[in-house]
């Protein structure tokens, strides 16, 4: 039976059993959130043991070859491993300048990290608070090399971080910034090849960074973006995103919902019908695919069907913490 020696301690790890869940069964605490390996929020590094590759899935190939790795995930496979806690070059600490309402649940928060964090839009973070270390992971929704990082936040019902944001956090209050992490990003090159970007929710985030982050580095081929929500007040940054497509020739932006009558610009249906009934045939095309963790997986399959070669099939699921 392996085992994991964190802060000078030895803890066992049962057969079958991830490194977080042993080190929560035996009360040590751990920040987390997903347990999916997808928020970043429990990141680890192994300083001595080899970790199994699906537990670097989506970090860096800097971090990876210093050990970092999600414990959420990590199911050791005989190797006692040594574990730390993440070091200072996969965090930073920021402070929030701005907190802005963009619909009657969802915020843009503004950070800015002291010093400066190297991203991509579309890479998400892991936002740390002080006083009791709870953590959360937003996506990235401004453009790569701004100084100041932009989130949006969906407040959920119950949720400890999403309420604080909405409701008590103030302007200056200082945080820890984790990673960035996440491989669903515009990569420059094949400027001409046609572009899909479908989200739902909060979804809309890293999509609305990718899609400026493409016009930026002068993407000239077709660029679609699908936002689908419940219904029309789950829906934002619509009039910015119509002015991008009035400004832009290459850009069509479909907003969408799923429960309401069609009316001004507005599709209903479900997103995927939506898409598809629009684009049914999407060889050649890039694709960008980013909300419900459930909708995402479908999504790819039924854009691989329709030509989208897997390569070219990029996505990050979102998966919300009820804590």
């Amino acid at each position: 039976m392996p085992s994991v020696l964190y802060n000078g301690q030895e803890y066992p790890v049962e057969a079958g059993e991830t490194v977080l869940d042993a080190l929560l069964r035996q009360h040590v605490p751990v920040p987390h959130a997903c347990k999916a390996g997808a928020c970043g929020s429990c990141m680890m590094r192994a300083t001595a043991g080899t970790v199994p590759a699906r537990a670097q899935s989506g970090l860096k190939d800097s971090w990876k070859a210093q050990g970092y790795f999600y414990p959420c995930v990590c199911v050791p496979e005989s190797e006692d491993l040594t574990l730390t806690s993440v070091g200072a070059d996969a965090q930073t600490q920021a402070h929030i300048t701005g907190l802005r309402s963009l619909s009657e649940d969802v915020i843009e928060v503004r950070l800015r990290c002291e010093p400066p964090m190297q991203y991509h839009a579309g890479q998400y973070i892991t936002i740390r608070r002080e006083a009791d270390q709870l953590s959360r992971s937003y996506s990235i929704a401004c453009v790569s090399g701004e100084e100041e990082l932009e989130l949006h936040v969906r407040r959920i019902s119950g949720g400890r971080m999403s309420g604080w944001l909405h409701q008590d956090a103030p302007v200056g209050e200082r945080l820890t910034v984790v990673g960035p992490s996440g491989n669903c990003f515009y990569v420059p090159g094949r400027e001409e090849q046609p572009m899909l970007l479908v989200g739902t929710g909060t979804g809309l985030a890293p999509l609305y960074g990718i899609l400026r982050d493409a016009l930026r580095n002068g993407h000239r081929g077709p660029i679609h973006l699908f936002h689908g929500a419940l219904h029309r007040g789950g829906l934002y940054l619509i009039d910015e995103l119509r002015r991008i497509a009035a400004t832009y020739e290459n850009v069509r932006y479909v907003p969408a919902v799923l429960r309401g009558d069609e009316s001004d610009g507005v599709a209903v249906g479900a997103i995927d019908t939506v898409v598809l009934t629009q684009l049914p045939k999407l060889a050649g095309w890039r694709a960008f695919v980013c909300g419900d963790p459930a909708l995402v997986q479908a999504l790819r399959k039924k854009f691989f069907v329709a030509g989208a070669a897997s390569r070219d099939i990029h996505a990050d699921a979102f998966l919300p913490s009820a804590g």
